[in-house]
């Protein structure tokens, strides 16, 4: 039977298979023909189409904060990813985000059934995140971990042993995409998509003090409806950017101070762990430590953690059993 992990996300899915690495990253993403419901395009092919679609064909994301919100899709899409990366037997260790209840795991158990899968794992995002970066873990050394993902944000304190205070917050990269569209729209009066915003977020965005990138930004004129360009600084879009950390950090710093003195001091030694796409902004780990008074550590490969992590447990049955979630 082929094992695999899945990190089925709300921007990218990501899938390892046990034996080979990572064989997949791909936008979590169709295009669908509204007068018939008929999937077009899947995956990246599907997410290029984004703000370029004719009146008829709705670009659909099945996958929402972390949340399965069209099933038939998910199904698909699911289905699509799987066809290339195994062609038999599969046996899937799904991440979720901090305290993914029973009706949520019960969606993703029906997709992954309908995809065609014949086993169906569980195990949180934080655990799935640490063990991605290779840190140890022990029933009695608790690390604290934060996952920003484009839905979602996790936080949590634990150890092998289970989550000691955690929570799942629908705060992440795509709100930051969202507010970066209003604010250069209020700015420069000039109207960008989504896929511009991603990307301006990604080359310029940054919570670095003094950072002096630039970029050009194509976009429509608010007043004119021409097509205008203008110079876009990490400056300009600082307050989009830090408005969304800051709300991160409100609530990680909730987790840290439910803790109990003796796990407390044990986050004082290990600090934090970072990961997802959002920790890679310029600045990032550097504002999060001096605003919770703790050292950061980001994954190598902050994007890919959780799916790394995932590799790692379910390739091998006791780390498994010790993390998963039923």
């Amino acid at each position: 039977m082929i094992k695999l992990a899945i990190d089925f996300g709300t921007a990218v899915t990501k899938i390892y298979r046990v034996g080979s690495g990572i064989v997949l990253s791909e936008a979590t993403c169709v295009t669908v023909q509204k007068d018939t419901g008929e999937i077009r395009a899947f995956g990246d092919e599907a997410k290029r189409l984004l703000g370029k679609t004719p009146e008829l064909t709705d670009v659909s994301f099945p996958v929402w904060e972390g949340e399965i919100v069209n099933e038939t899709r998910a199904a698909a899409l699911l289905e699509y990813f799987l066809a290339k990366v195994a062609k038999r037997s599969v046996e899937a260790l799904f991440c979720v985000p901090t305290g993914c209840d029973a009706a949520s795991r019960e969606k993703y158990c029906r997709v992954a059934k309908s995809a065609g899968v014949s086993r169906v794992h569980f195990a949180e995002a934080p655990f799935l995140s640490v063990l991605g970066q290779d840190v140890p873990l022990s029933d009695s050394n608790p690390v604290f971990s934060i996952d920003v993902g484009a839905g979602k944000t996790s936080v949590a304190a634990f150890s092998l042993d289970g989550t000691i205070a955690g929570i799942t917050m629908n705060v992440g990269g795509n709100n930051i995409d969202i507010h970066i569209i209003d604010h250069v729209a209020e700015t420069f009066n000039l109207k960008i998509g989504s896929l511009t915003s991603e990307k301006l977020k990604n080359t310029v965005g940054s919570l670095a003090d003094n950072d002096a990138r630039s970029t050009i930004v194509n976009g429509r004129d608010v007043t004119t409806g021409r097509p205008r360009s203008v110079s876009v600084s990490s400056a300009d879009i600082l307050f989009p950017v830090r408005v969304y950390v800051d709300k991160i950090i409100e609530y990680a710093d909730l987790v840290l101070k439910k803790l109990p003195a003796e796990v407390s001091a044990a986050m004082c030694k290990n600090g934090i762990y970072l990961s997802g796409g959002v920790t890679n902004l310029a600045g990032f780990a550097d504002y999060v430590g001096e605003k919770l008074q703790m050292e950061t550590h980001t994954a190598l490969d902050a994007q890919m953690a959780i799916v790394l992590g995932g590799g790692r447990a379910i390739g091998n049955p006791a780390l498994l059993a010790k993390i998963k979630t039923e």
